[in-house]
């Protein structure tokens, strides 16, 4: 390559560099001998779709990062068998993620070791790789948050943040009942999230009975006015523990290498 050809060469690397397009500035300064016989429109074309796909799995992993799910879950990896009592058409009808472009919610109840957990992080896990935003909480966790949040004055920053994440995952809800302080926090997060976001909820006992969480019923019907009347309700059974089939898979996986 002449010398002056090389020089704007690397200018036009350094100024993609500059403009954060690493991908297109490595293909510049490393070409694959063959893309040198394309046009310069499909090369550029080679280019560009290199840096989209770049962009594209770092912004997946930022969310998936940001989104800290409870498990490493993907909806292809979903166990569907006769041991388990799970509706596949729901479950394929929600991947789409059209339930989050209309603010809708999702609720999922089961016993232990009916994969609940699982299930909410595959749906976690497949939004990031849509590009919205997620992010799982177990509930108990969740309200530890909210009062140091409360002790350091960044309650209302925190709660902002819940309301602009398009999926929220509240996992674990009924495993004590809630002092009215707690209510009126699940209640602010419910109502800034009413119609704005998505939430997803899990728990062991049926909906049903999630009014006898609350203390004050005037507070149990604001919150369950705020999420069951847009909820797809998923009830999850196994006769077998879903933790024990993924340990087997495991064990199986290592047995063969």
């Amino acid at each position: 390559m002449p010398e002056v050809e090389q020089m704007l060469n690397n200018q036009t690397i350094e100024k993609l560099k500059d403009m954060k397009l690493k991908a297109m500035a490595q293909i510049l300064s490393e070409p694959n001998p063959a893309d040198l016989e394309l046009s310069f429109e499909d090369r550029l074309g080679l280019m560009v779709e290199k840096e989209w796909m770049d962009k594209k799995n770092s912004k997946i992993k930022r969310l998936l990062r940001n989104a800290n799910l409870g498990l490493n879950a993907c909806v292809e990896d979903i166990e569907y068998s006769s041991n388990r009592t799970i509706d596949k058409q729901s479950i394929h009808e929600l991947t789409s993620c059209d339930f989050i472009d209309k603010s809708l919610n999702i609720i999922t109840t089961g016993k232990t070791g009916s994969g609940k957990t699982y299930l909410i992080c595959a749906f976690g896990s497949n939004a990031c790789r849509k590009g919205y935003t997620v992010k799982y909480y177990r509930i108990p966790e969740l309200l530890l948050e909210i009062q140091d949040a409360k002790a350091h004055n960044q309650y209302s920053k925190f709660m902002r943040g819940l309301q602009h994440i398009r999926l929220l995952i509240l996992d674990d809800i009924g495993l004590k009942s809630y002092s009215l302080e707690e209510s009126r926090d699940i209640l602010e997060i419910a109502e800034s999230r009413y119609n704005r976001g998505s939430t997803i909820l899990s728990g062991q006992i049926d909906h049903s009975q999630w009014y006898e969480l609350f203390p004050d019923p005037t507070i149990a019907d604001a919150i369950m006015d705020r999420i069951i009347h847009n909820s797809y309700i998923l009830a999850l059974d196994s006769k077998i523990s879903m933790r024990e089939i993924m340990a087997a898979k495991k064990m199986q996986y290592v047995n063969e290498f």
